[in-house]
């Protein structure tokens, strides 16, 4: 049984018009810097935006700002995570983009393939045992880093062993992968006497910025940013794949080595991620689908979309996540899953999956 994805354009937008890529791409990079500068005044404690700007331009311009108050909340405790925010948020809608073409899926997200699960179990050692305790602030994502790639290392060699990598293989082995890791994180927690650490394990799987430093940044902005050159690179090898495999041979396109490419790039991509805001879902799931209602199938298209689309919807998940209950944070998926679930459920009336070949 094959999978066809079939779009009704007159159902996507009136008259089945979609909105140009550049003029719209260029409004959500305006909103998202703008949103970026806004949101830092939002947390525990509410600042002037115009305070804000103060530090910002001070900062820029190589001195502090006037406020050692401001300059310290704004550069050193929000500033990191707001950028955070956007990079996890454009990579985790560049990776649900790429994973639902992978596997030709449309409730394909970046975790299919147990990298989230299996840096679960990396952090969770971190937390409860202590491991890489001697590496301090980077303990934690070196941990989950280290999971995330040991649970991409086992589905790639589980699904080579049976045959190569197919959408269908690689759905089923990471499904029953990411359970099984689940497992033995949740093994772990139920034998820890420190109620923190389960408490800290739970809030990490649940996806949190509140650790980020500006250190961190660098090399998520870097992989981020070639994940983004190479996919972009790939957009048209991309579109085949989403038609079919047949169709992308008839073209010329390598199939195999372009799944196995695709495979270990998103794994890379998601397993950095991971390990410096953990588990966050949905963005990867609905953002993607947004970015085709309003531009189109074509990844050309999709890919610079969904990605500005991904970092301008995480900039405000974290403002929620910051102000709902504050002074406490809530986790960044308690969040997105109450907003995502209604946008994904309204997206699926405005779209009809079929299956050839039968039901």
């Amino acid at each position: 049984m094959t999978y066809r994805w079939e779009r009704t354009m007159s159902h996507d937008r009136p008259g089945g018009r979609r909105l140009p890529t550049a003029p719209l791409f260029v409004v959500l990079l305006v909103l998202t810097v703008a949103s970026a500068v806004v949101s830092l005044a939002f947390g525990s404690e509410p600042l002037s935006v115009s305070g804000v700007v103060d530090v910002l331009q001070a900062r820029l311009t190589g001195s502090k700002g006037e406020d050692p108050t401001y300059d310290a909340i704004v550069w050193e405790l929000r500033a990191p995570r707001v950028i955070m925010a956007m990079v996890v948020g454009a990579g985790l809608a560049m990776a649900g983009a790429c994973m639902q073409t992978l596997v030709r899926n449309p409730l394909a997200d970046p975790y299919l393939l147990g990298v989230s699960s299996g840096a679960g179990v990396g952090a969770t050692l971190v937390i409860v045992l202590g491991i890489f305790s001697g590496l301090g602030i980077w303990a934690l994502s070196f941990g989950a880093l280290g999971g995330a790639l040991m649970a991409t290392a086992l589905v790639f060699g589980i699904s080579m062993a049976q045959g190569g990598i197919t959408p269908l293989r690689l759905i089923l082995t990471g499904v029953v992968m990411s359970a099984a890791f689940s497992s033995v994180s949740s093994f772990l927690v139920f034998f820890s006497a420190d109620p923190r650490a389960t408490q800290s394990v739970l809030f990490w799987l649940l996806g949190s910025l509140s650790g980020s430093v500006w250190g961190q940044i660098l090399p998520s902005v870097i992989v981020v940013t070639v994940a983004i050159a190479l996919l972009m690179a790939l957009h048209s090898w991309l579109d085949a794949l989403a038609a079919g495999a047949d169709v992308a041979s008839g073209l010329g396109v390598p199939v195999k080595g372009l799944r196995i490419g695709l495979f270990v790039l998103v794994s890379v991509l998601v397993g950095v991620l991971v390990a410096v805001s953990g588990g966050i879902g949905f963005v990867g799931l609905v953002v993607p689908h947004l970015a085709r209602i309003l531009v189109g199938a074509r990844h050309r298209a999709v890919l610079p979309i969904a990605a500005t689309g991904g970092a301008l919807f995480m900039l405000w998940v974290d403002v929620a996540a910051r102000v709902i209950v504050r002074p406490q944070e809530i986790p960044l998926s308690v969040v997105t899953g109450i907003v995502g679930a209604p946008i994904f459920l309204l997206l699926l009336g405005r779209r009809h999956y079929t299956y050839s070949g039968g039901e």
